[in-house]
């Protein structure tokens, strides 16, 4: 079968034709300013004739007596121009026309002398521009153009012209070229959400090169998704399969006559344990099946004091007798549970608290232990980190236990933080944030 393959512009290609487009239209819009910039030009001559022809009209009909003046002003009338003598001055100058007559008034420096009067007279789309100029006895010759003219402003229309367009050419191109990264962008957030644990496909669109990735991201995120869930089934079984012999080996330890070395078994069975179950709890962590649900946090702190105290050791609960809080049940007993541990495996007192903020659930552990160096309060948080200096060598484990509380806390969007007491001890603080 034969699969027919969608010509597609590459990105480099598309860039290319978004900005031969934006040229297009700048072109195009320029040529249209540039027929509108023509007309002021010829608009300007035109000015330049009126200039030169009210000169002579007025010098001919001044040199005519009064009643003949009339009819002189008709006589140099043209079919651009139309003339007239009347001894009444014309309405006052307009100020729309202000830079017209300055210009005329240069060009003929002579009619200085004499007042010059020039205004617009709306007539359907554009306006006539008539006035007058006065002669030396006081009367007026009068003139108003055949062809009507636009009132806009010369420079002001070119300047205002010229912005709109290269506003409207930039966003324009800016458009375009968003939408064509809009696939990037898409990428991105989507890689975001995989790395926070939540896979899936990504729309393949876009130019050639950017399929290419998503096409590449995709497969990726399908194999690391895969080669997860291999990993945490083998997990699985291979977590069923060690402890079924350590339980065998348990069993069988008990029925050792010397107590001595059945203690010292169980013990190394029962470190073997604790390393099968922290190794099975921070590895296969990923997939996150507990769903947050609204509890009361105080009762959990509590049963967990209770049942310390209820196997001999000295754990104290302090704070409030309900908080209800919305968290992960499972993940926040098994997160106390091993910072409770911790603090009872270097101590022999340990103090759960437990407030509230008006942004944040705050819960301490504190213990009378030896704490830890300044220096390493960070790096004791990452796996398989285990402190010799401060603490004992015979800690059971294989150094999860507070990479587990981190991750723990992280699902939560809180925050866990180290610090040593001054009166002694370590004191571990997870900060909840309340949902608003």
């Amino acid at each position: 079968m034969t699969h027919f393959v969608r010509p597609s512009l590459g990105l480099i290609g598309r860039v290319v034709a978004i900005l031969l487009f934006a040229t297009l239209v700048e072109f195009a819009m320029s040529t249209v300013l540039y027929e509108r910039a023509s007309q002021f030009s010829v608009r300007d001559d035109e000015g330049r004739r009126l200039a030169e022809h009210l000169v002579i009209a007025r010098r001919l009909v001044a040199t005519r007596p009064p009643a003949e003046r009339a009819e002189m002003a008709r006589a140099v009338s043209t079919a651009h121009y139309a003339m007239a003598w009347q001894a009444d001055a014309p309405p006052p100058s307009d100020r729309s026309l202000s830079e017209m007559r300055s210009k005329v008034l240069a060009w003929e420096p002579v009619l200085q002398s004499a007042p010059l009067r020039m205004r617009l007279e709306p007539a359907g789309t554009g306006s006539f521009v008539t006035g007058g100029a006065a002669l030396p006895d006081g009367s007026w010759i009068h003139f108003r153009t055949a062809e009507a003219i636009d009132s806009l402003d010369e420079s002001r229309s070119r300047i205002l012209i010229a912005l709109g367009i290269a506003a409207a050419v930039m966003a324009l191109g800016g458009g375009l070229i968003g939408r064509t990264l809009r696939p990037m962008r898409l990428l991105a957030s989507a890689a975001d959400r995989f790395g926070m644990g939540k896979s899936e496909p990504l729309a393949e669109e876009g130019p050639a090169e950017v399929r290419r990735v998503i096409t590449a991201f995709n497969r990726m995120q399908a194999r690391i998704q895969q080669l997860i869930t291999d990993r945490t089934q083998a997990l699985a079984a291979v977590g069923h399969d060690i402890r079924t012999p350590l339980a065998r080996l348990r069993l069988r330890a008990e029925s050792i006559e010397s107590a001595p070395v059945r203690d010292e078994i169980l013990d190394d069975v029962a470190e073997m344990d604790a390393m099968v179950g922290s190794l099975l709890a921070f590895l296969g962590g990923e997939d996150d099946p507990e769903k947050p649900v609204l509890a009361d946090l105080a009762v959990l702190c509590a049963t967990l004091a209770d049942d310390a105290v209820d196997h001999g050791r000295a754990v104290e609960y302090v704070g409030p007798y309900h908080l209800e809080h919305v968290f992960r049940q499972l993940g926040m007993k098994r997160a106390l549970s091993n910072l409770v541990d911790n603090g009872l495996h270097h101590g022999t007192e340990v103090t759960i608290g437990l407030t509230k903020t008006s942004d944040a659930v705050v819960v301490t552990i504190e213990d009378n232990g030896p704490g830890i160096p300044p220096e390493q309060l960070q790096s004791v948080l990452e796996p398989f980190v285990r402190l010799d200096t401060a603490r004992r060598r015979d800690t059971l484990g294989l150094g999860l236990g507070l990479a587990i509380v981190v991750r723990a806390v992280a699902l939560e969007k809180g925050t866990l933080s180290l610090v040593n007491r001054p009166e002694g001890g370590l004191r571990a603080e997870i900060r909840l944030p309340t949902v608003s």
